[in-house]
């Protein structure tokens, strides 16, 4: 036998040999598999739909929805605290939008027992009183005030010129960081529209300043200026600080107009 078939059996032997030995050797078991066992969940109410400032709120309006126990926030509604929370919540009266899938909290809801909606909401010892506007936007920033934004009151009437020819007008602030209610008969923003255009507006007032704001009505006309959201936390007190009077401003000397 030639060296060359010799060297060529050996090869052979040797990988038969290699082959054997594999096939014996016990195959490498697979890796465990890490169960995963899902979050614990507890249904909690949250609205259906967008729910707008000041609807009624029905069935459609709510639906359960499951939450991760460990991070269900203070407040809301769940089912295993409150299963029949759906029949006390439909027929309120929605204090604030909702937006849809956001969990239903009862201080954003009222019962208003038939009574208006504006008298269900306003705040306890508050008032609300109506000023005519511009229906062009001239007294209310353009048209850009919207319900819940602060606005200042400025009274301006007419009165003698500084000059003593003929008839000037003087502007006064009368009432600074008031809420606004509504605008005409919108009390709050619809469909994404940015403009609201109505008669009137209706403020948010304290009951001492609902006759600085009926007289100075009388004495002339009335206009709104709209304030950043940054001032919302400085007091509404009324400028002028004599009770039933407002201050005037003429020839460049203050003096105060008493309620007749």
């Amino acid at each position: 036998m030639s060296p060359a078939r010799i060297i060529i059996l050996i090869v052979a032997l040797a990988a038969g040999l290699a082959a054997a030995l594999l096939a014996q050797r016990p195959s490498q078991a697979p890796a465990p598999v890490t169960k995963l066992e899902p979050a614990p969940t507890v249904p909690v109410l949250v609205a259906a739909t967008d729910i707008t400032l000041g609807s009624t709120v029905t069935n459609k309006d709510l639906r359960w929805l499951d939450w991760p126990l460990a991070s269900v926030p203070g407040g809301i509604i769940r089912k295993d605290e409150a299963p029949e929370a759906e029949k006390e919540i439909i027929g309120q009266v929605a204090r604030y939008a909702i937006l849809g899938a956001e969990p239903i909290r009862r201080e954003k809801l009222i019962k208003t027992d038939g009574t208006g909606f504006l008298s269900a909401v306003l705040p306890t010892g508050m008032r609300a009183v109506a000023i005519s506007t511009d229906s062009r936007g001239a007294s209310t920033a353009g048209g850009f005030i919207l319900p819940n934004d602060r606005v200042d009151v400025i009274c301006t009437w007419r009165g003698e010129a500084a000059s003593g020819q003929g008839d000037g007008f003087a502007s006064e602030t009368i009432l600074r960081n008031i809420r606004v209610l509504a605008i005409g008969q919108n009390v709050q923003e619809r469909n994404g529209e940015k403009v609201v255009v109505g008669e009137t507006a209706t403020l948010e007032v304290e009951p001492r300043q609902v006759e600085v704001l009926i007289q100075s009505q009388k004495s002339g006309s009335l206009s709104l200026a709209l304030r950043s959201l940054k001032d919302a936390g400085e007091s509404s007190a009324p400028v002028a600080q004599a009770e039933n009077a407002m201050t005037l401003v003429r020839y460049g000397v203050t003096s105060k107009s008493v309620k007749p």
